[in-house]
């Protein structure tokens, strides 16, 4: 029984416009030419590895420099933006930042139109700008201001035409069509409930797009981590093509060992091939971040860290503390969530078994029943129904 994780890929309906033209989640630039001088380039370069590795105090200094050295250029406001963008991503029940991340868009979106006030065809000033637009759809998405979405995502689609037929090789615009190709291909093939969203766009090709993002993960100068992170949630969400996501994770968790987020599709991959060792120290790793109060690490790692530690543990028939690590999952989900989750209704199946296993019958019934509660998921009536007409037997 395999859990599956809530992605990061944006793949409710609307959310395929925003997507088309992610140029990067913290480098919308051209490789094949300098976008400023090089003391600025260097300071962006040290920047972005901030972000990905959550050191957002450094991160931000730096950008300050580059606003402060080139204030009439996006760059430097895009990425300060990019700040706000990943503090809402590793924790999207946290609502706190998102003002501020609209307000730094705005700021990006103005800085761009004075530059293609005077030159429509300004390369740096319609990738930031398509950039900015891109992600604030992508931010409506998650917040489910769906019309907003839809009028921001077809805006950067068509930044994203005039960027092609402006630099059609460049490699790191190749994230952008790349995304695009892959997602308006596959997603309706997915959920064919967006299928009526698609007509209005040019059809995808997912072969071509997988073959843009590898080659924007090689060769892009700025994109080059950004193809990476979306590779990996392609792999491991749509491809099941666990063991490419597996190195994948591996290479940007020990590039980024601060992002909690890396970390977690590491511990994903891991559990997906069976590698019990493998995946219960990296839980474990995760748990001691949520211990030591490190930034990212929060109540919903410590919730996922617990249920896979105890599976680990399960695994190892050792019962009695795989029992503990499962009601700390359950005591996390009851807190968490607003409604029962698919990790509340799997640990208490687990957490069941665990009781069966020690002669435990009473209690384990009492579990099952819960689920039976609990609106179904994945078969988990059926499931629970099982373990009540016959004991789980290891």
């Amino acid at each position: 029984m395999k859990l599956k994780q809530k992605n990061k890929i944006n793949y409710l309906p609307l959310a395929i416009v925003s997507l088309l033209f992610v140029i990067s989640s913290s480098m919308p630039i051209k490789a094949q030419w300098a976008i400023m001088y090089r003391d600025a380039d260097s300071l962006i370069l040290a920047g972005a590895d901030y972000i990905y590795n959550l050191e957002f105090e450094k991160a931000e200094a730096l950008f300050k420099d580059v606003q402060r050295k080139y204030p009439i250029h996006p760059a430097g406001y895009f990425l300060d933006a990019m700040i706000e963008w990943w503090k809402i991503s590793i924790n999207l029940e946290d609502y706190s930042n998102d003002e501020l991340f609209k307000k730094k868009i705005d700021k990006v979106i103005q800085i761009s139109n004075k530059i293609l006030d005077t030159n429509n065809f300004d390369i740096n000033a319609l990738f930031f700008k398509g950039g900015a637009i891109g992600y604030r759809a992508r931010f409506y998405t998650m917040r489910d201001e769906w019309f907003l979405s839809a009028q921001d995502g077809k805006e950067a689609y068509d930044i994203l035409q005039k960027c092609q037929q402006l630099a059609p090789f460049n490699h790191d615009i190749m994230l952008g069509t790349g995304l695009y190709n892959y997602l308006s291909q596959k997603l309706p093939e997915e959920y064919p409930i967006i299928k009526p969203l698609m007509y209005f766009l040019p059809n995808g090709d997912a072969r071509l797009g997988l073959f843009q993002l590898r080659a924007a993960a090689r060769h892009a100068r700025y994109a080059s981590v950004e193809a990476k992170v979306s590779l990996l949630q392609i792999y491991y969400t749509f491809e099941n093509n666990n063991y490419e996501a597996l190195q994948i994770a591996q290479e940007l968790s020990t590039k980024y060992p601060q992002n909690t987020y890396f970390l977690r599709y590491l511990g994903r991959c891991q559990v997906r091939l069976g590698m019990t060792q493998d995946y219960e120290k990296t839980w474990r790793d995760v748990l001691n971040g949520y211990v030591k109060k490190t930034p990212g690490y929060n109540a919903i790692t410590a919730r996922e860290a617990t249920y896979y530690i105890g599976v680990a543990l399960m695994n190892q028939l050792n019962w009695s503390e795989s029992a503990k690590y499962f009601k700390k999952s359950l005591e996390g989900s009851r807190k968490i969530d607003k409604k029962p989750s698919g990790f509340q209704i799997y640990t208490l199946l687990k957490l069941g078994n665990c009781y069966d296993a020690l002669n435990n019958r009473n209690e384990a019934k009492k579990c099952y029943n819960q689920v039976l509660d609990i609106p179904e998921w994945n078969d988990s009536h059926k499931t629970a129904k099982k373990y009540l007409q016959s004991a789980y037997k290891p």
